[in-house]
């Protein structure tokens, strides 16, 4: 067949993330040939991680890319969130959203916010794909010659075909040999996330809606609701802890947040104790270095495998469906490869990186900012919440 010109084209994409999947059911849908090389060996491995804000372009592009099934599969396990807030540390609101607010009564599908954990999005983008999903495959390199792109695999096997995708994270091993100059870079931020399993025992501010805590001094924590459960992350200028945490175990950093909290409000302190210490874990946050534009040619990159991002925002998901369904679009459009990819490549550089540096500027105020930037933004929120306009624009903006 043809697609915008070119005949019988074929795809691979490295990694079975969220945006490499959305590609490969966008493409599909279009008649191309994909194959998805994945490095864990079952379905069900990749389990970490928590929940997921699907922002309204999310969803656009989730269902531009999606077969109708696997739209329907994603709106039964996704939820509508339940409202947004930001509280003080005494539990207390700043500028809290209900859900009408965040959701317009009776908008499309398309143009809603929802909240789904990573397991069961990953379940609806996976179902369907058996015959395109090549499990255990973790790719080494590639080589380009007459046109053509051949993956190679540590286990000795080869892909070869028109174009290359690497979707493979923030390790990235495609970027590493397409742009070995970009790096991530340590963003000065440590956080503590775990999951408490009694989200119903908890204060109604925590087991109804997800909020960022600004206290008054030091660090914020984030909490949301998922599938019952309730999860969290605190986080803090990483100069703001005696030693290197990131070793702990789950009982220390249960107790390392909770010595960092001590004035706050008991329902915070209830949050921590009873999560199961198995779930908790501290990291660095990193974010993605600024990339200017490179030569194009049949190997491009995609998610976070290019604009990995803070996770202050809640839009890195959201930017990796918008290049998948950019993508296919332009694969599907354009007279060439290198015509589709140049597109591609310069629309996804502009608006990938704008997100970078708006999570990179979340995760600094949040966590990092000083007593009188805190003082000014609470400042800011409660006058938000006191003026109906302003309020109304910051609810539709949530996440976007």
């Amino acid at each position: 067949m043809t697609v915008g010109g070119m005949t019988n084209l074929s795809v691979t994409i490295i990694g079975g993330g969220i945006g490499g999947l959305a590609l490969a059911h966008g493409l599909r849908r279009a008649g191309v040939r994909v194959g998805v090389y994945e490095r864990t060996h079952e379905r069900t491995d990749w389990l970490q991680g928590y929940r997921i804000h699907i922002s309204p372009a999310g969803a656009h592009a989730l269902h531009d890319c999606l077969p109708p099934p696997n739209w329907q599969e994603f709106l039964a396990a996704a939820t509508s969130g339940g409202g947004f807030g930001f509280l003080t540390d005494r539990a207390t609101a700043l500028l809290a959203f209900d859900e009408s607010e965040i959701n317009r009564p009776g908008a499309p599908e398309t143009d809603r916010h929802y909240g789904i954990g990573r397991i069961p999005l990953r379940a609806a983008l996976l179902s369907g794909l058996d015959d395109s999903l090549r499990l255990g495959k973790t790719f080494i390199r590639y080589e380009s010659a007459d046109d053509r792109v051949t993956a190679h695999f540590a286990d000795g096997t080869t892909a070869t075909a028109d174009v290359l995708i690497g979707a493979d994270g923030a390790n990235s091993a495609v970027r590493a040999q397409l742009l070995p100059h970009a790096h991530r870079v340590d963003t000065g931020v440590l956080t503590i996330a775990g999951r408490n399993p009694h989200a119903a025992a908890l204060a109604p501010v925590l087991s109804a809606r997800a909020n960022i805590v600004i206290p008054r001094s030091r660090g914020s924590l984030f909490t949301a609701v998922e599938s019952g459960q309730a999860i969290w992350g605190y986080s803090d200028a990483a100069t703001r802890f005696p030693i290197d945490v990131t070793g702990y175990d789950g009982p220390a950093l249960r107790t390392l947040v909770r010595s960092r909290i001590g004035s706050w409000s008991p329902a915070f302190h209830a949050l921590i104790q009873e999560s199961d210490p198995a779930t908790i874990n501290a990291f660095n946050v990193k974010s993605a270095s600024p990339v200017t534009p490179w030569p194009t040619t049949r190997v491009t990159l995609l998610g976070d495998a290019i604009h990995n991002m803070t996770p202050m925002a809640g839009i890195g998901a959201n930017t990796a469906l918008r290049d998948a369904a950019l993508l296919t679009r332009e694969l599907t459009a354009a007279a060439t490869p290198i015509a589709a990819l140049h597109r591609y490549e310069a629309a996804m550089l502009d608006y990938g990186f704008q997100a970078v540096r708006r999570s990179l500027r979340n995760a600094r105020q949040s966590a990092t900012s000083s007593y009188l930037g805190r003082a000014a933004f609470r400042s800011t929120l409660r006058a938000t919440a006191a003026i109906p306009p302003i309020r109304h624009a910051m609810a539709r903006a949530l996440g976007r």
